[in-house]
This record gives C-alpha cells, structure tokens and sequence, in this order.
C-alpha cells in the first residue's frame, strides 16, 4: 500500500536558495509547455509529454539556466502538466503565478533518495544536487520510498515520502454489520446518524482579530514593497495553522469513523459548484452576492471536501466502503415517516416534522436520511431498522438525474 509521510526540512542557507531555484525553474516550464500545448490546441493539433520532453532537452542546450534544476524534476513537471491537461483540458489547467504558487518539485526515482536517522528526533535525506538535508524525525517512513516532494509552506520546507509499507487492505471490516451516515454542515463540521457531533474551532478569537487586521492592512502596502511582504507573511502564518489544525481534524474525524463503521454514506456534493462565486458579470451582476460569500467561506472553512478524501484514504486501513448518495432532499425529509417539507425545518437545528410531529436535531435527521438513501435503513431513535416493514424504505429519489449511490472503494494516499 502506497502511503505519505511529511516532514519539516532544515535547509542551510545554500540549500534554501537551490530549493527557490528549483521550484522558479519548474514554474517556468510549467508555464512555457502550458502556453505551447494551448497554442497547439487553438490550431486543432495535439501536443503531449513525449514531443515536450524532447524539445526540453533541446532547450538546456540553448538556455543554460535550465540545467541548474536536476533533469528528472523537469521532465515530472512535464508529466504532472501531461496529466494534468488529460484529466481538465489544456485550457482549464491554471498557470503557476510566481506571487500566488508555493515553489514544489519531485525527485520521481526512489533509488536516488536515501534517508536515514540520525538522532532520536532528526533524520536526513540526500537529495539529487542538494545532498544531506536535515528533518525533523516525526516518524518512521515504515517503508521503501518511492519518490520525494519537497515543497514550502510559509517560511518552512517540507519534503513528503511517497513509501511502500507493505500493507494491504482488509477484505472485510472488523465489525462488518456497523453503518453511518454523516451530514456535513456550516455549523457543526460532520454530525453522524449516531447523534454524535464532531468540530472544532481552527482558529483562536484572537487570530481571527489578528487576521482581519492584517487583510485590511494588506491593501494599504504598496504592493512588492518590504512591508507588503511583511504583511503577507503574518497571514500566510496564521492561515497555515488554520490549514494544519483542519487537516488534523479531518484525519482523526476520518480515522474514527472507518474504524468504527463498515459503510460510510455521503452526501454526494458537487462543493466546487456549492462554494462558486454569485458575483455574476457586469451585464448581469449577482444577487445577495455577500451572503453566498459568507456561506462559501463557511462551507470552505468546514472542509468538506477535505473530509471526504480523509475519509477515502482511512478506508484502506480498516476496508472500510465510502457511499456517495444523492443528497436531494435529505435536510426535509422526516425520518420517521418520511414525509418532505422545507418548513419542517424550523432552524439550523430544529426540526419538528409538520405531519407526525416527530423531532430531532436537523443535522441528525439528515444524516439518518443519508444512511436510508445509501441503503441501510434507520429508524426515528437511531438504531439499525432491518425489521421495518416495505412502507419505511427510503422512497424513490426525486430528483431527475438519477443518481444511486456510489460506492467509493478503498483509494489514494493516506497521509499520517
């Protein structure tokens, strides 16, 4: 099973300024192979890796500079935007902007990176044309590295392992017959079916006022200036601790919940479509344009997104199955008798059913609603309904798109 691993770097000056060097020239041909891949495409020809990789060797030849960066890095730039224009179109992949992207490059062959522990809390790697670099020894790799990424975050370098522990996934869950269903919401981040609520605040009151004070500051710093970058640090230090604390959250959250449950059902949301700005265009400007910002933070806040893929990486570890279920009508629906109406619910945490009266928190009731639509039928107090009769079930999805659920198997990269 194929796994990551992060540490933090310490890099000497000499190495920190390689590493800027590395990630600059990657950046440039990013940019430079987008441009010509786009340009093909406006003339209706194709350009891939292969073409691409070839013409880069050609150009080390006429531009020096581009042979400072190792060659591997360069040509996974080239494989990383291949794939990238594969999977969204060449014209929906976005530049690398020097002020906007954090410098990242990968050294793809394992065979050139040799790690070892030097200490009981520092480790070190060698890097091609970096060679030893210092970490902080967090944990073991567990496994043999496949390839390396070095990227910064703020002011600090990482450098994530991508190993082969030697795991694989179970066939089948410890407890088999246990299922769940989780509503993500703005207020609470994920409530199961259970009556379990799980959240956290990322952000102190006190970074929250530090934070508005400096985007409000920010604007007024001419921009490139010492102070303006000054400026951008101190925020880029506290959404970096938002961001870790977040990730932290989703990963335990994710944990907990596949190594409890057999079945995780979800609502399948469309969350870049969700978190879209209302701004509209200057021939048709948007409506309450601050009130969608406000909810896109929230959602965004939240993690949404985030959680699910912490939950598809956990799911390996346990053989646990991710259920995606159409999420119409799960927030109005009654769980007891099924009965839908949006004035059922009174508030972000009532809801009293207007035909039976039954009542219960609103994100509860919609996280039983998720577990019925993906199929495992749950009753008004919570338990397992394997014994309701054929009038309980879930009824027919009302939507016209049709959308069953979708079981997500056991995939990617857990990250511990």
């Amino acid at each position: 099973m194929l796994s990551g691993r992060r540490y933090r770097l310490e890099l000497n000056s000499v190495q920190a300024e390689l590493c800027e060097m590395f990630g600059d020239v990657c950046r440039s041909v990013w940019n430079t192979a987008l441009e010509q891949r786009r340009e093909y495409r406006r003339r209706g020809a194709w350009m891939n890796y292969v073409p691409q990789a070839a013409e880069l060797a050609e150009a080390k030849r006429e531009f020096p500079w581009l042979a400072d960066a190792p060659s591997h890095v360069l040509q996974q730039t080239l494989r990383d935007l291949d794939k990238a224009c594969r999977a969204h179109g060449t014209f929906r992949v976005r530049w690398r902007s020097k002020a906007r992207w954090s410098p990242s490059f990968r050294f793809p062959t394992g065979n050139r990176v040799t790690v070892e522990r030097i200490a009981r809390k520092w480790g070190r790697v060698k890097l091609p044309k970096l060679g030893w670099v210092r970490f902080r020894w967090s944990q073991p790799p567990g496994g043999d590295v496949r390839s390396a990424t070095v990227t910064r975050q703020g002011r600090h370098w990482y450098v994530s392992f991508l190993v082969e522990d030697g795991k694989a996934t179970p066939e089948r869950h410890a407890m088999p017959d246990s299922t769940v269903g989780v509503d993500r919401g703005v207020k609470v981040a994920a409530t199961t079916s259970n009556g379990d609520f799980h959240d956290r605040p990322f952000a102190t009151p006190g970074e929250t006022a530090r934070l508005r004070r400096l985007q409000q500051q920010l604007p007024r710093c001419e921009r490139g200036s010492n102070r303006h970058r000054a400026v951008l640090a101190r925020i880029n230090a506290i959404t970096g601790r938002v961001r870790n604390r977040r990730a932290d959250f989703c990963a335990q959250t994710a944990a907990e919940l596949t190594a409890r449950n057999a079945v995780v059902a979800l609502e399948d949301l469309r969350i870049r479509n969700m978190t879209a700005s209302a701004a509209g265009t200057v021939e048709q400007p948007g409506r309450n344009v601050r009130a969608k910002a406000g909810l896109n933070r929230a959602i965004l806040d939240k993690g949404w997104h985030l959680l699910e893929l912490a939950l598809r990486s956990a799911a390996r570890r346990t053989g646990a199955a991710v259920v995606l279920v159409n999420p119409a009508y799960t927030s109005q629906t009654c769980n007891a008798c099924e009965h839908v109406d949006p004035k059922s619910r009174e508030s972000q945490a009532d809801f009293r059913c207007t035909a039976c009266g039954h009542q219960d928190n609103a994100d509860v009731n919609a996280a039983k609603n998720i577990l019925n639509a993906a199929g495992h039928a749950v009753s008004g107090r919570g338990d397992l309904g394997t014994g309701r009769s054929a009038k309980r079930q879930p009824p027919a999805a009302r939507n016209c798109t049709g959308r069953g659920p979708r079981v997500v198997r056991p995939a990617g990269i857990s990250v511990h």
